[in-house]
């Protein structure tokens, strides 16, 4: 006797955030109508603030998330993960506090967090890890319909992590797995032949 299928969850509104110290992007996706639909997306801006006051950064960023979540009430947090690169270890520290403020935030609204590598959100939505900015932000237009591409950059990777977690919870639901592009984008214009992708970063 076969098993029932089991209920696929509704859909709810995603949070996704390209964190920052100085600029952070984020956007609300509402996919529960028959197309995603851009609720809000915008920055947070700390970069007007006195450089040493890091925890007044810190501050602004919070409160301004935290914003974010009670007015347009999401379901999930989606947040890039971190990367570090060996020539620039300072970076790294700095961006760790963004991202850290905005975990205690998603806490504290009881909002689950999902975490993606940089090079699964650009393979999810372009099909190569190594897409740059102008190649995501004309992916991001496309894949929401908008009437250009979203800026500054900030705005497109929230936009693109966002789309990233729309796209593998959709797959999860189903039991499958992406390997690649699930975007209707065409590789071939927006992302050039460059060999293999680059792999996902290690979590």
């Amino acid at each position: 006797m076969p098993f029932p299928a089991q209920p696929v969850p509704p859909p709810v509104r995603i949070l996704g955030v390209d964190p920052g110290l100085n600029v952070t992007g984020y956007a609300v996706l509402d996919p529960s109508g028959r197309v995603l639909k851009v609720c809000e997306a915008g920055v947070i801006r700390t970069d007007d603030l006195d450089a040493p006051d890091l925890s007044r950064r810190v501050r602004v960023l919070y409160d301004g998330l935290l914003e974010v979540i009670d007015q347009y009430r999401p379901g999930v947090l989606a947040v890039e993960q971190l990367f570090a690169h060996y020539d620039h270890p300072r970076t790294a520290v700095l961006m760790a506090h963004a991202r850290g403020c905005f975990l205690l935030a998603a806490a504290l609204r009881n909002l689950p967090v999902k975490s993606y590598p940089p090079a699964r959100v650009k393979k999810t939505i372009t099909g190569s890890g190594r897409a740059g900015k102008e190649q995501m932000q004309n992916a991001v237009m496309r894949e929401l319909g908008l009437p250009k591409p979203p800026e500054p950059h900030d705005v497109a990777d929230a936009l693109a992590i966002a789309l990233c977690h729309h796209y593998m919870a959709a797959a999860a639901a189903v039991g499958a797995t992406p390997a690649g592009t699930v975007t209707r984008v065409n590789r071939d214009r927006l992302a050039p032949t460059d060999g293999d992708d680059a792999p996902d970063e290690a979590a």
